[in-house]
């Protein structure tokens, strides 16, 4: 098994953000999945399950490459305990499937609300500013680049086929949801906290100090716990901008049929 790891294990330069890899890797996934995202939204569910479902399998098998690079190459046989896989990111890896196999209720709809809020704005912002994407190793980076890209995949594909994002008051189940992931994260940073020597920090809400710019240096002087609120509030609000437009669009387009019919 470490052999086969180390025989992936190809360096790189990491690439230079807006360089040519980037931009391209990026423009190209972003293009290729905002067309297969607008091709599937006619799909029934059965298709629609199938569809999720796909995706769910497909991260978990790249989520546990990773795991498994991590630990035989860059652990050499030691866990990386702050790769646990329980970021904001890595939450589409469980919700496709889950959202693949119940009928529709609530629970669905606010997952689905959730990919498209949350995890598009994850997406986007990650191509955006490719610092965590970029790795000394090829598939590390290529895997970074092909998760976040699936992600924006997820999001205006449930938004497109109008199983997401068809009321601005559906936006209260989606912070729910946050609110609930981020109490679980957490309680995961709380119970590898002394095994992982503090370097588990899921959702980046503490107790460690987030690495993100501006709210490390709030944690920093004013301590996690002030932090933690902040970045909860902008976080909701940041993916609230990319749900909005689709809540928005889909209010309009209801009221607008009836009065085409009548004409």
């Amino acid at each position: 098994m470490a052999e086969f790891f180390e025989l992936t294990a190809w360096p790189m330069e990491k690439p230079a953000p807006y360089g040519a890899f980037h931009l391209t890797f990026a423009l190209v996934g972003l293009a290729v999945v905002v067309a297969l995202a607008y091709a599937l939204r006619r799909s029934d569910e059965r298709r629609n399950r199938a569809v999720l479902l796909t995706v769910g399998v497909f991260l978990c098998v790249c989520e546990l490459y990773k795991q498994l690079f991590y630990f035989y190459v860059i652990g050499a046989g030691s866990y990386q305990w702050w790769i646990f896989p329980f970021q904001l990111c890595s939450v589409p890896m469980y919700f496709c499937i889950i959202g693949g196999v119940l009928k529709d209720c609530r629970v669905r709809r606010a997952i689905y609300n959730f990919m498209l809020a949350f995890n598009l704005m994850g997406g986007f912002m990650a191509l955006t500013e490719p610092s965590g994407l970029v790795h000394e190793y090829w598939t590390l980076t290529i895997h970074a680049f092909i998760w976040h890209i699936t992600l924006v995949f997820v999001g205006l594909y449930l938004g497109f086929s109008k199983r997401a994002g068809l009321k601005l008051s559906d936006y209260k189940s989606t912070v729910l949801v946050f609110c609930a992931l981020c109490l679980v994260a957490f309680g995961i940073n709380l119970a590898l906290r002394e095994v992982s020597g503090a370097s588990v920090n899921m959702f980046f809400i503490g107790p460690s100090i987030s690495p993100i710019i501006v709210f490390k240096d709030i944690a920093t002087r004013y301590g996690w716990y002030v932090n933690a609120p902040i970045y909860m509030l902008c976080a909701c609000l940041g993916a609230f901008i990319f749900y909005a437009p689709f809540a928005l669009y889909n209010s309009r387009s209801k009221k607008v049929k009836p009065a085409a019919v009548a004409a």
